[in-house]
């Protein structure tokens, strides 16, 4: 027997201020696209931007259905996107922000796992590690440098 440790890494920032630029405007894109969420079940808002790199932006937002199953997240929304409108580009950072009409989000709040396997998708079809900062409404805004820092025994394609 043995064992295998895994590590996870992440930057935290106290608040948007602390973030670089580039990042700053896609929290308030993320924000601003929360906003429009169709959350009508869960009262429950996510937003995501996606930053290429050719230097466009995709947004998108949680849209819900009654048939619980057939709704999206808004991480995938975003990357099924971006993948459709530009499939040559790289993607380099996602943002995601979430938001509860009932309760204030004050912890990072971080991709579920059907995104998180749909962002390792892209990771591994473009070869390079893409950055994801994700939060809560307020409080402290998490940065991974990689997918695999959030799922680190990547399910792909090799092992079909």
């Amino acid at each position: 027997m043995k064992k295998i440790n895994h590590n996870t890494e992440f930057t935290v920032y106290e608040n948007k201020e602390e973030t670089p630029e580039k990042i700053q405007e896609l929290l308030e894109q993320a924000i601003s696209i929360r906003k429009k969420a169709y959350a009508p079940y869960s009262n429950f808002r996510v937003g995501a931007a996606i930053l290429l790199d050719n230097g466009k932006v995709i947004l998108g937002s949680n849209q819900e259905n009654a048939a619980y199953p057939s709704g999206l997240c808004a991480e995938r929304v975003a990357i099924y996107q971006a993948g459709a409108l530009y499939p040559d580009a790289v993607i380099k950072t996602i943002v995601i922000t979430a938001a509860s009409d009932h309760n204030k989000t004050t912890t990072p709040i971080p991709p579920c796992g059907s995104c998180r396997q749909a962002i390792a998708e892209y990771e591994i079809r473009q070869n390079t590690d893409i950055e994801i900062y994700f939060t809560g409404e307020s409080g402290d805004i998490y940065k991974s440098e990689s997918l695999k820092n959030l799922l680190p025994l990547l399910f792909n394609k090799n092992m079909l």
